[in-house]
């Protein structure tokens, strides 16, 4: 297939063949008849009942993606005739694809095409996922820097709060920090919660925020009297998680979070320069 012929069906699918209802795209099974190669309604529909079981099969409403209607059309003579006709979701265009003759050029380009925005959009959910853990991080890093000011605040004296985050940890984990970057197999120069998974990264902030706002509330004046406050704030947190069947030192490290956020920059970078170079392999 020549690439002239595989812009112009990606153009008439996308751009063509797609309706919108009430923000809702759509695509009539008459009109992806033609553009998957079938002359004949009759050979169409029972490729449509195939994928209507394919659809119930993997556990969708068929009636969800497959919706029945009538439509006009104009006959040789000038007059209209009401036929029946099918309206379909994206993932109903995908199971027709995928159940329809492969010897067929346009269901063969069909399912490649299918499968690369398939592709695409678990790597944009992926990047979001990776954009959201390194947005927790970058969160995790003011609050805990707005303790650590509270602490010299409120004390009187120039407090280390890495005796107090460690407190933290060991409350929140069970174990302590050195232990669980041991486990984590964190470098002895690199902080844990560079390597800690999102939930994680926003658990802590959770409890150093609520250390925050209690040590200013209650005023409390003493390295003591804030590390108790944060242990009690971390043990809460953890109970939350064990409650809802997450214990947090039996979870896998997450990736380097400094290498997600320079993966994002320049894929951001690559995106900006040509729209087209998302990589989908």
């Amino acid at each position: 297939m020549n690439f002239d012929t595989i812009q112009e069906l990606t153009e008439t699918f996308e751009d063509h063949a797609q309706q919108t209802e009430n923000g809702v795209e759509y695509w009539l099974a008459r009109d992806l008849q033609y553009l998957l190669g079938y002359t004949e309604w009759r050979n169409f529909t029972a490729v449509v009942t195939k994928a209507k079981t394919a659809c119930e099969v993997s556990g969708h409403t068929v009636a969800d993606h497959f919706v029945d209607v009538n439509k006009m059309v104009k006959l040789g003579s000038g007059s209209q005739r009401k036929v029946d006709d099918i309206m379909l979701t994206r993932y109903a265009c995908y199971l027709i694809a995928q159940n329809g003759d492969p010897r067929k050029e346009e269901i063969a380009f069909a399912q490649t095409y299918f499968a690369i925005q398939t592709r695409r959009a678990e790597l944009i959910e992926q990047r979001i996922l990776e954009a959201e853990r390194v947005s927790a991080r970058k969160k995790l890093s003011a609050t805990e820097a707005e303790l650590s000011k509270v602490i010299y605040e409120q004390t009187g004296g120039n407090q280390n709060f890495a005796p107090i985050r460690s407190k933290g940890d060991r409350a929140l984990f069970g174990k302590s920090t050195q232990a669980m970057k041991a486990q984590w197999k964190v470098p002895d120069k690199r902080p844990l919660a560079d390597f800690a998974p999102t939930i994680i990264l926003k658990a802590k902030d959770f409890a150093t925020e609520i250390t925050i706002f209690n040590s200013r509330e209650n005023r409390l004046a003493t390295k003591e009297a804030i590390s108790s406050e944060h242990i009690t704030n971390n043990e809460a947190v953890r109970a939350t998680l064990l409650e809802r069947g997450i214990r947090p030192e039996s979870l896998p490290p997450a990736e380097d979070v400094k290498k997600v956020e320079r993966r994002l920059t320049s894929d951001k970078k690559k995106y900006l320069k040509n729209p087209e170079t998302l990589d989908v392999n």
